[in-house]
């Protein structure tokens, strides 16, 4: 009888070494970050649109007191910058910083090279949406947020493994139904789905062992 040996598997190789970020990659990703999100803010403020997060407060107090946009935001993330620096780092919260800071500064100047004669609500919603969801995206990869609301979900998903995107459209959604008192609610309802379009690109993109970001 003819006894068969079975060749051993070959063993997996082990996985490769992720090379950190570049402080220069690192620059260039926040800027194109921010710039992608300055445009998903215009479709957003052209079309009288909210979207969720600290963006989302940000925005309800810009509509109720006619202060910029960019200074609401600005003033708003100041608290979560502790938070930041305790839990995910100085790295971290340096490029936070200043990705917050370059926000700011290019929703305040941005009327000055980007105007918009006719948005269609739903168009802005969606497209908004996804190059807002894009935007945040790139500065996840590159440990950075835009504070807020942003630094918190990085920290849950960190901590206990749950996904940015959820975490931050259930966040996101619960803070365009706020503005129920203040906005019709259609332009509500499409706030929301450009919530849903923003923080889909999160889920589907940015979760834990699919990529790691250094």
């Amino acid at each position: 009888m003819t006894r068969t040996t079975t060749a051993p598997a070959p063993a997996m190789p082990p996985p490769a070494a992720t090379a950190p970020h570049t402080l220069t990659e690192d620059a260039v990703a926040v800027f194109t970050g921010v710039l992608l999100i300055s445009v998903g803010v215009a479709f957003f403020t052209s079309a009288g649109l909210l979207t969720g997060g600290t963006a989302g407060l940000a925005f309800l107090l810009h509509y109720a007191t006619g202060i910029g946009f960019g200074k609401i935001f600005f003033v708003l993330n100041l608290p979560f910058y502790w938070l930041a620096l305790r839990k995910l780092g100085r790295a971290f919260t340096i490029k936070t910083f200043i990705a917050v800071l370059l926000l700011s500064v290019l929703t305040e100047l941005q009327t000055q090279f980007l105007q918009f004669s006719h948005l269609q609500p739903v168009y802005a919603a969606i497209a908004g949406g996804l190059i807002t969801g894009t935007g945040f995206l790139v500065l996840f990869r590159h440990r950075c947020s835009l504070g807020g609301v942003g630094i918190l979900a990085l920290y849950l998903q960190d901590r206990y493994g749950w996904r940015a995107g959820k975490v931050q459209m259930a966040v996101d959604c619960c803070i365009v139904l706020l503005a129920l008192w203040s906005v019709e609610p259609l332009r509500v309802a499409w706030s929301i789905a450009g919530a849903v379009a923003l923080n889909l690109v999160l889920a589907m993109n940015h979760r834990p062992g699919r990529y790691m970001a250094v």
